[in-house]
């Protein structure tokens, strides 16, 4: 069974998302947060209503909320949606 996005939870994903796929974090970043000129984006955060994330712009750093477009209900949920995400801002 899958664990509940739990603060703990989140710094896991964060940190496996950041780490393993940086990529991703910035095709997030310039998709769903309409910063196609961003540089470098890292996850700071997930809950079950979105994610946050650190971007760079320019010499400029913001913070960027993208909001899921359902409640997620554990972090087997997450995995499922951020890959779906990342499949659909890749097509």
């Amino acid at each position: 069974m899958a664990d509940p996005i739990t603060p703990e939870v989140s710094d896991r994903i964060c940190k496996h998302m950041n780490e393993d796929h940086a990529e991703a974090v910035l095709l997030y970043a310039k998709v769903y947060g309409k910063t196609e000129n961003a540089t470098k984006a890292t996850m700071s955060s997930i809950d079950p209503e979105g994610m946050n994330l650190d971007v760079s712009i320019d010499s400029e750093t913001a913070t960027l909320r993208i909001p899921f477009d359902r409640t997620l209900t554990d972090s087997e949920d997450a995995h499922q949606t951020l890959i779906g995400m990342v499949r659909q801002a890749r097509a």
